[in-house]
């Protein structure tokens, strides 16, 4: 019991600085702020990198060619080696949207260069091909828009002077698991890499989200283009560092309008979207790994397992600890339930949730030192050489 209690003491005190020190990372109040709506809107051109999307297109790129956006805008598809028609399918909505939607481009990039992952490869593409446009809107084949998503990021950029805009897209949450695993992907997301912490100039902190990021054309160029992050496999991240370690103001925040339509109807799928990534977060070393392990089972797995071992041994100290962190917990996860629409007992299940991401980070790793990390969609991505 000594042992446990001072194990159940590191973890409330953790969950302390979490609650109170970690820029108030389980906020979701942090939303698009609004830009005035009778400034002018320089051209944009909206880059999709798409990959055998076939099943998702359709209910994705109509809202993306039905924006209501105040200037100039088109869409560049880049069809990135498609096996499914992905790129004909994009050509025949296009033609169904009528003569009021945005124009499309559909192109081929080619296979990608060794040192390139083809996301990066065919965003570069697109970004060649989209000429002197004023902003660049990277977005995802399986995000939806509201029909003023656009006109609203880039009001946010011009009245705020931003040079990155992005918006974390609400993922769907139809299917059990996705309704277990998917809000705490975002909470763990913005626990990592707090918004308020991310928005602030100067601030070490930088993150977007790859669904959906609105950045100058300009500023991009500046700060090496997408050539900069040509191996990076969570390519959000690393593109808002980039943009600011040039000195370009990011934002990150919850998306009202922004919507991924791509299901994850079973455990697999969102272990292997979890796990392909997760080493290479930790930048494919066995001491953060280590590190990462013992730190989700400590500020995870103890509080329960204390709460539960208190009460049968009758140790109240234990009991407290691990009851008074589970309840800080649940505090903070409750808001990111709440914008799921999900009722708040389940965040008591945050510990179990917890341990299944502690496992797929572990597998991410052996999927890694076997070969075959970072795999999506019949591409492997190693680790980069030091």
């Amino acid at each position: 019991m000594p042992a446990l209690a001072i194990i159940a003491s590191l973890s409330l005190l953790s969950w302390l600085w979490l609650a109170f020190g970690q820029g108030g990372f389980w906020r979701t109040d942090i939303r698009l702020p609004a830009g005035p709506a009778s400034a002018a809107r320089p051209d944009v051109v909206v880059v999709v990198p798409a990959r055998d999307e076939a099943e998702v297109l359709p209910l994705s790129l109509p809202s993306l060619l039905a924006q209501r956006y105040g200037g100039r805008a088109r869409v560049i598809l880049v069809d990135d080696g498609s096996t499914d028609g992905t790129g004909e399918l994009a050509r025949r909505l296009a033609e169904a949207a009528g003569p009021d939607a945005l124009p499309l481009t559909v192109t081929v990039p080619g296979e990608p260069p060794a040192g390139w992952t083809g996301k990066l490869w065919a965003l570069r593409h697109g970004v060649e091909l989209a000429g002197d446009a004023t902003y660049l809107l990277l977005t995802d084949a399986d995000i939806a828009h509201g029909e003023h998503s656009l006109d609203a990021l880039v009001r946010a950029a011009e009245s705020d002077g931003l040079a990155l805009v992005s918006q974390m897209a609400r993922l769907r949450t139809e299917t059990r698991w996705e309704q277990l695993i998917v809000p705490a992907f975002v909470y763990f997301f913005a626990q990592l890499y707090p918004f308020r912490w991310s928005n602030r100039p100067g601030a070490r902190t930088a993150a977007a989200a790859g669904g959906c990021t609105l950045v100058r054309r300009d500023a991009l160029e500046r700060a090496g283009g997408v050539a900069a992050i040509r191996g990076a496999v969570i390519d959000d991240v690393n593109l808002a560092r980039l943009v600011k370690r040039d000195g370009g103001r990011t934002w990150l925040g919850l998306a009202d309008q922004v919507d991924s339509v791509r299901p994850y109807p079973e455990l697999g799928q969102l272990w292997r979207m979890v796990s392909r990534s997760a080493y290479a977060q930790l930048r494919h070393s066995v001491l953060l790994l280590t590190g990462t392990v013992l730190g989700l089972a400590l500020v995870y797995l103890v509080p329960p397992l204390a709460l539960v071992a208190g009460l049968v041994a009758g140790s109240v100290p234990v009991a407290v600890c691990g009851g008074a962190a589970w309840a800080l917990m649940a505090v903070t996860y409750r808001p990111m339930l709440a914008y799921y629409g999900r009722p708040a007992a389940e965040a008591l299940l945050l510990p179990f949730t917890a341990g299944l991401y502690l496992l797929m980070t572990v597998d991410s790793a052996v999927q890694h030192w076997r070969g075959q990390g970072a795999a999506w969609k019949g591409r492997t991505y190693p680790a980069p050489k030091a």
